[in-house]
């Protein structure tokens, strides 16, 4: 079946709930640059139907959508509700129905309403209290498959190996003049010359980062960062879930920690709690009765600042662009390059 506003209809919803239901008119939240969420009212007899949900489907952007089929953002997602979520601890969204369409690629994805609880604010960043939680559900997504070999046998999941080293480096040079052509000057006021050669050696330099990849490896998000997050308001809501699994994946996931710590808080912040939250995620892992080597986690987190830039890069130039998607990578390139510039990370590649 193909996906789209038309047909979410009183066929497509008992189809879901098992239950007659009424839908209202959809309204869009957030601004996803690969999918497209909208919020449903809904009424019924029966008591076990949500009264408010939301449903992710492809985005109407055609850029967007093309790459949301192209690199299986969508089928992931899909698969990762229907076969992953359950083993693991992580807060996110309860699915009600999730589907991939193949052939057309389309998507969509029947979840639980988590509102009052707002989305974080990448541009924004966030303080102190927010991180410590944000780490903890990271904690609650890699402790319990940590060094899971099975993880090997879920052929869909995204997992960084050598031979992607001359693809991912073919990918950054071709998007890198786009990049700076936009970014250069922003990043040449913020961090001088240094700054701009950081983006050319890092370019030089990927497949020594490939290469650093090494095990013990778990799930990863790959793309875990403030606008995925959802946080409680005055109103209430769970303190902490995680969104947008379009990005799934087997590998180190000491990335996502420094993905999250280098542009989700603000760069004196983010100096001043970094190494307090690293030293949280080693607990966490070791909580779940894995022994961790802290000096390999140290070492991985400061090379790994350069994943946010490589992201901002690459990304900026696949999805379409808009104002708020233009700062918000500016904002991860500048924060990535100063976390990599502080940390040393060029001096381990």
């Amino acid at each position: 079946m193909e996906y789209n506003e038309e047909s979410l209809n009183a066929t497509f919803w008992k189809k879901v709930f098992g239950a007659d239901v009424e839908a209202s008119a959809p309204s869009r939240i957030g601004a996803g640059q690969v999918g497209m969420n909208l919020r449903y009212s809904l009424s019924s007899t029966d008591a076990s139907v949500p009264t408010s949900i939301v449903v992710k489907l492809a985005s109407p952007d055609p850029t967007s959508r093309a790459t949301g089929i192209s690199l299986r953002n969508y089928e992931r997602e899909v698969k990762f509700y229907n076969q992953l979520v359950n083993t693991i601890d992580v807060r996110s969204p309860k699915c009600y129905f999730a589907d991939w369409h193949e052939e057309a690629g389309d998507i969509v994805i029947v979840l639980e309403d988590m509102s009052p609880c707002e989305q974080g604010d990448q541009i924004d960043g966030c303080g102190v209290e927010q991180a410590r939680l944000a780490v903890d559900q990271l904690v609650k997504m890699q402790g319990p498959r940590w060094g899971d070999p099975t993880l090997a046998d879920v052929d869909w999941l995204q997992t960084r190996t050598a031979e992607d080293g001359p693809r991912l480096s073919g990918l950054f040079s071709m998007m890198k003049p786009g990049f700076l052509t936009t970014y250069e000057h922003i990043i040449r006021a913020e961090l001088g010359n240094e700054g701009v050669e950081f983006v050319n050696v890092v370019g030089d330099k990927i497949q020594n980062y490939v290469d650093a990849k090494d095990e013990p490896f778990t799930v990863t998000h790959g793309d875990f960062r403030l606008d995925n997050l959802l946080f409680a308001t005055p109103a209430g809501g769970v303190d902490c879930a995680v969104v947008d699994w379009q990005t799934p994946g087997r590998g180190n996931g000491v990335g996502d920690l420094a993905y999250f710590i280098g542009a989700g808080l603000l760069p004196d912040d983010r100096k001043t709690h970094e190494w307090d939250l690293v030293d949280q995620y080693i607990a966490g892992i070791e909580s779940y009765g894995h022994t961790v080597d802290h000096d390999w986690v140290k070492t991985h987190y400061r090379r790994e600042a350069i994943s946010g830039l490589i992201m901002a890069v690459i990304a900026s130039q696949i999805v379409g662009r808009t104002e708020r998607g233009d700062k918000m990578f500016e904002v991860m390139a500048t924060r990535h390059i100063r976390q990599g510039l502080e940390n040393g990370a060029l001096s381990l590649l």
